[in-house]
């Protein structure tokens, strides 16, 4: 049997033979390295549309409302940031933020809403 040694902390591997990490702390850290440039950035990106996600809903809490743009993004909204949009058959578009959506209307205006699901 060789010597292997831990890819994290270079001590030395005692266990079974296909064992790579000489513990789970070490394993977890490696790991954890390894996919830290993707983690961050869909860290961001769920920050992101948390953000949006709890102004939409503050901001309707009846279920139906409009709101003034410039209100939107005084509050921090992103309107980058979605994570659908629907088309409905009348040609109206709606983006949505999980059940959280809105409508683009005219004069800064936008339409809330909620879809029930």
């Amino acid at each position: 049997m060789e010597n292997l040694t831990c890819p994290e902390c270079g001590d030395k591997i005692v266990g079974r033979s296909d064992k790579k990490f000489c513990s789970d702390a070490c394993r977890n850290a490696y790991n954890n390295k390894q996919n830290k440039t993707s983690t961050n950035y869909m860290r961001n990106i769920n920050n992101k549309l948390r953000k949006n996600y709890r102004i939409l809903s503050e901001h309707n809490f009846e279920g139906k409302t409009k709101v003034n743009r410039h209100k939107l993004l005084s509050a921090g909204f992103d309107f980058d940031f979605i994570t659908q949009i629907v088309t409905y058959k009348n040609g109206a578009q709606y983006f949505f933020v999980y059940e959280q959506g809105y409508k683009i209307l005219d004069n800064d205006w936008v339409l809330l809403v909620k879809k029930n699901n």
